[in-house]
């Protein structure tokens, strides 16, 4: 504090106590949070690569600390986000987390712990919630961006209780041979936090190779924009942690449909629609002999022919073999 008040003179700061490894401390900090809005909410805290271990509330320690303290904070904070005319929060992930997935089936890594594996997941997580936060801010037509980024490899001294000795060792000589400033590490928080047209789920890291650089957007694992793994893994931690954020439903899902090309009027005789002629008659396949056979099989073909010829305006859903025709 007293550095920052050096190189901004005047700055009007305050320290306040948050332990995002007990609920309790994150509930009294929210509790006491003096001000009626919050312009801007960074997650930064974290642990990294450290010996199996929990929480004051049982959790294991990454994904308790690196995910569910700041879920419910940001839960808790959550009114005062919304009072404000463009708020936003900003979660601090790792390029790291394309090691693994979130495991829903054991989040507490009870039946086995690997360090790393252990942060990838709850740096994976962070992407999750920034993802599914930020859908939510959408449907709901919230003034908030919610927005994620990574430092890439800084010397933050992050590092300082990994592994042992040899490990350790290892790793500073990284740090100071490879790794960037901590100050240029924080660019991309900054960016994020800042920047004038930062769009909601974005993520941000260094320009080079996710390595170092200046901010630029981020390649983020396919996983972590799964709408469905989303929404499982905010609902599991907010049965976690007991966050407010379980009384703001959920918007319905899109439904995503397919047409025919030429969109004409709707089909006036159904019985002579070809697709579902089509159907009609690999049913009737299937239930003769047990199976398709080959000239059904060769039909098929045909028909997927008549199907896109086919004018008819039956819509069916994606991925739902039950809407078909």
């Amino acid at each position: 504090m007293e550095r920052l008040r050096d190189e901004v003179p005047g700055a009007d700061v305050t320290f306040r106590r948050l332990d995002l490894a007990d609920l309790r401390s994150v509930r009294d900090f929210a509790a006491s949070y003096p001000y009626d809005r919050l312009d801007l909410l960074v997650n930064n805290a974290g642990v990294m690569a450290v010996p199996y271990g929990t929480t004051a509330d049982g959790f294991e320690t990454q994904f308790g600390v690196n995910h569910l303290g700041h879920f419910a904070l940001t839960g808790l904070l959550l009114p005062r986000l919304l009072a404000a005319p463009a708020a936003r929060v900003v979660t601090v992930s790792s390029m790291l987390h394309a090691l693994a997935k979130v495991d829903l089936r054991d989040p507490n890594s009870l039946r086995s712990y690997g360090r790393w594996t252990a942060y990838a997941r709850s740096k994976s997580a962070n992407l999750h919630f920034t993802h599914e936060l930020a859908r939510r801010f959408a449907a709901s037509g919230a003034p908030v961006v919610a927005a994620a980024a990574h430092p890439g490899y800084a010397a933050t001294g992050l590092t300082a209780g990994v592994g042992g000795a040899a490990t350790r060792r290892l790793l500073v000589a990284g740090d100071r041979v490879l790794a960037q400033p901590a100050e240029a590490g924080a660019l991309p928080t900054l960016y994020a936090a800042t920047a004038p047209g930062v769009r909601p789920d974005s993520f941000t890291g260094p320009a080079l190779a996710m390595w170092r650089g200046a901010p630029a957007r981020s390649w983020r694992a396919p996983w972590t924009l799964d709408d469905t793994l989303g929404q499982r893994l905010w609902d599991t931690s907010a049965r976690l942690t007991g966050s407010p954020t379980t009384s703001w439903t959920a918007p319905p899902r899109p439904v995503v449909w397919i047409s025919p090309a030429r969109p004409t009027a709707p089909c006036r005789r159904p019985e002579r629609c070809l697709v579902r002629a089509a159907a009609r008659r690999r049913r009737a396949a299937t239930r003769s002999d047990g199976g398709p056979s080959r000239s059904s099989e060769a039909e098929s073909g045909g028909n997927r022919r008549q199907r896109r010829r086919c004018a008819c305006r039956t819509l069916r859903r994606r991925n739902d073999p039950n809407d078909r025709p």
